[in-house]
């Protein structure tokens, strides 16, 4: 692109000079020979005065003085008589290379100036070089201007390039360079916007896989317990088929969390809210984290009212009260209390333990995504929230130490149980 842009800025730059500096040097010379020829004419007429001066004054010319007064001149005086009498001065110059110009006087007095022709002819090519020295100067410019001006655009359509090339190599950063170049800037723009969808695109499908990774770690981590049950029960038939119902069960929650991450990841999921039995969720998620926390030596209580109903989707509040669990078996310590109330505004489902409790730096961030102050992945809590979000309520941090989370739910004659909330949790 470059040597086209300078190939063309220069055949531009030769017509220009051509249709200027032909008609030019034209000009120029015809003016010079017409001012010689001017000059002549004119001396020629001063001659004739001076002969008629020195006629009524009765003197008669001096040439060598003529020959001072006017160099390089070859002067012809007539003056009237039988024989004309005549004044020459100077030396000829050569044949067909001379300059001629006349004059008559009324007195019969005929002068007759001659000059060098070769002086005016170098005369008129220095003009000419001097064009020429012009010419080749304007195209120096030229030249050097296309080089700034083809520099000034294949700089950044390099960097364009480069840009696309990166961000097909999967690298979305947006390098926001501008280039004072409406056109290129243009470009820059669109390039930057799409580094940003892509960017968008790739951590979403970066946080699908995370989030899929950990939300599908509680209900294999209770089918594993149920499993493991099972094996140790082989000798009694009764609580095999209780475990084995059990593991069933999980594996249908199991799927239906696989849904919930599909659905998300296609950002095509709408949560709607229904009534349903606080009391059931919570003794579902109570009978199958009991085992784990007591293999270490722990226990889960139930306190607060019973019989409450609250709008939410079975998948999400369960999910949410096991990552409450889970983070308790892992952070927390000594038995963990789940308390159920009730107000006007909200069914209140509070989980806490007597733990060591959360440090006052990482409380405030405790929600956001990869956080966590002992060692965990930092998204349980985040996801937690999330769908509690999706389903219409709230999730927070009600003491630090030690840790108590309360999960806030609209209770079921709540009139915007119909809301629909779309997005992924």
């Amino acid at each position: 692109m470059r040597r086209r842009l300078l190939s063309s800025t220069l055949v531009v730059a030769v017509i220009a000079v051509l249709l200027l500096g032909v008609p030019l040097g034209i000009v120029v010379s015809r003016l010079i020979v017409d001012e010689a020829a001017q000059e002549l004419q004119g001396e020629a007429s001063r001659l004739v005065q001076e002969v008629e001066y020195s006629r009524i004054q009765e003197v008669p010319l001096d040439p060598q003085q003529l020959e001072q007064k006017y160099p390089d001149r070859y002067i012809q005086i007539y003056e009237n008589g039988t024989p004309p009498k005549a004044t020459i001065v100077g030396t000829p110059p050569p044949s067909g290379h001379s300059m001629t110009e006349p004059a008559t006087s009324d007195s019969g007095i005929y002068v007759r100036v001659s000059r060098d022709k070769d002086q005016v002819e170098q005369d008129v090519r220095a003009r000419l070089l001097l064009i020429v020295a012009l010419a080749v100067a304007a195209l120096s410019v030229a030249v050097g201007l296309a080089l700034v001006q083809s520099r000034r655009l294949t700089l950044p359509l390099q960097d364009l390039a480069k840009i696309a090339e990166r961000l097909g190599s999967g690298d979305a950063r947006p390098s926001k360079h501008r280039y004072g170049i409406p056109e290129l800037d243009r470009v820059a723009e669109v390039l930057d916007r799409s580094a940003t969808r892509i960017s968008d695109l790739l951590t979403r499908e970066r946080e699908f896989a995370t989030d899929a990774s950990h939300q599908l770690r509680t209900p294999l981590t209770g089918l594993t317990m149920r499993l493991e049950e099972i094996v140790a029960a082989s000798d009694q038939p009764a609580i095999v088929r209780e475990e084995g119902e059990a593991a069933i069960v999980q594996a249908e929650r199991l799927t239906a969390v696989i849904d919930e991450l599909l659905a998300a990841a296609r950002r095509q999921r709408h949560a709607q809210a229904e009534p349903m039995s606080v009391d059931e969720i919570l003794i579902q998620q109570i009978t199958e984290w009991e085992p784990v926390f007591r293999s270490h030596g722990r226990t889960i209580v139930r306190d607060g009212t019973r019989g409450l109903k609250a709008l939410a989707t079975t998948g999400g509040f369960g999910q949410v009260i096991a990552s409450l669990l889970e983070n308790s078996l892992q952070h927390g310590g000594g038995p963990v209390t789940v308390t159920t109330s009730s107000s006007d505004n909200y069914i209140v489902i509070e989980v806490e333990d007597q733990g060591p409790g959360i440090a006052d730096d990482i409380a405030p961030k405790v929600f956001e995504r990869n956080v966590s102050g002992g060692g965990g992945t930092g998204l349980g809590l985040t996801l937690a929230r999330a769908l509690a979000a999706a389903d219409g309520g709230r999730l927070e941090l009600v003491r630090r130490r030690p840790a108590a989370f309360a999960l806030f739910l609209r209770p079921a004659d709540d009139n915007g149980r119909n809301r629909v909330v779309s997005g992924p949790a």
